[in-house]
């Protein structure tokens, strides 16, 4: 059980707590009877909040300090990895993580967003946003893996590119445009995963492959709710009405046909269950590798390209 919970689950954890105590042990017989009374209860309150969650609430899910981020399912599905670090052209961006790894004894090309755990930590990894470095080693690591055949599996999840002086002064937007020709382009499978929140060229960066898959709890947009309030409105209070605009949920996108799969999530969001979530990854993530080896390359790559060609058309 997480110890952070969101406005919208206090109700939630409440009840939760109140069980934990009605189980302890020395409790007696009528605290065991009250407890299956509340676990009733609880699951029905569970279902109802997590199945009728606004587009809102499933950006408050996506950013919770305690989900899983790329490291997290480093340790939880990959064996052997192996960081590769450096752009070779100007310095080593922790913003992203990137190496070679094992999912079941097949060797891919992992490269994801990392944000930090607490405030040094966010310092480090500049709170997930990175500079054209970031990009630049992403985009180095991909060429390696097709020079030796090696699947790309991205994990996507930042609130957006670094968007400060010395980036722009170092090509922040020709990097993210460089990488995007790149993979649109790369003779080996690429998937590509949005495990928390997905923001503007900060995402698409690392986010053009065969198949694109979303955690059922994280967001993918151009621009995040409270950039879109400020611009539209010019009011931060309306964020909740822009997340509603930007349709920015999993199943808004697999609806518009940006993304191919939906993985589900654990009842409460990836963090409070963070073994069952990253199972459910690796077994996309395996279930999609299979799909796109038996594809020859020159037909896979007209898949892709047709995919993101299609992207953006008007609906009558």
């Amino acid at each position: 059980m997480s110890s952070i919970p969101l406005a919208f689950e206090n109700e939630i954890y409440i009840l939760e707590k109140k069980l934990f105590e009605l189980k302890k042990p020395d409790s007696g017989a009528k605290s065991l009877s009250e407890a299956k009374e509340l676990e009733k209860k609880l699951e029905q309150i569970k279902g109802k909040v997590y199945a009728s969650l606004t587009p809102w609430q499933r950006v408050q899910l996506a950013r919770h300090p305690q989900r899983p981020y790329t490291l997290d399912y480093v340790k939880l599905i990959f064996d052997d990895f192996v960081e590769l670090r450096g752009d070779r052209l100007f310095s080593e961006d922790q913003a992203i993580v990137a190496g070679l790894a094992k999912i079941d004894n097949k060797t891919i090309m992992l490269i994801g967003h990392q944000k930090g755990r607490g405030t040094k930590d966010n310092l480090v990894r500049n709170f997930g946003m990175p500079h054209p470095e970031g990009y630049r080693k992403a985009r180095r690591l991909m060429k390696l893996a097709e020079k030796f055949g090696f699947p790309v599996v991205t994990l996507i999840d930042t609130p957006g590119a670094y968007p400060g002086i010395g980036a722009e002064e170092r090509g922040q937007g020709e990097a993210i445009a460089n990488n995007m020709e790149v993979m649109i382009g790369l003779q080996v499978p690429v998937i590509c995963v949005v495990i928390g929140e997905g923001s503007s060229g900060g995402a698409l960066a690392i986010g053009v492959g065969d198949k694109i898959l979303m955690m059922e709890n994280a967001i993918y947009s151009v621009i995040s709710p409270e950039g879109c309030a400020a611009i539209l409105w010019k009011d931060s209070s309306k964020v909740e009405d822009a997340a509603e605009a930007l349709k920015l949920t999993a199943p808004d996108l697999l609806n518009f046909g940006i993304i191919d799969e939906i993985i589900p999530e654990p009842i409460g969001g990836a963090h409070r269950f963070k073994e069952d979530a990253a199972r459910n990854l690796k077994n996309a993530i395996l279930n999609n590798i299979k799909i796109l080896q038996d594809i020859p390359v020159s037909r896979m790559l007209e898949i892709r390209f047709e995919k993101f060609k299609k992207m953006g058309r008007f609906i009558e």
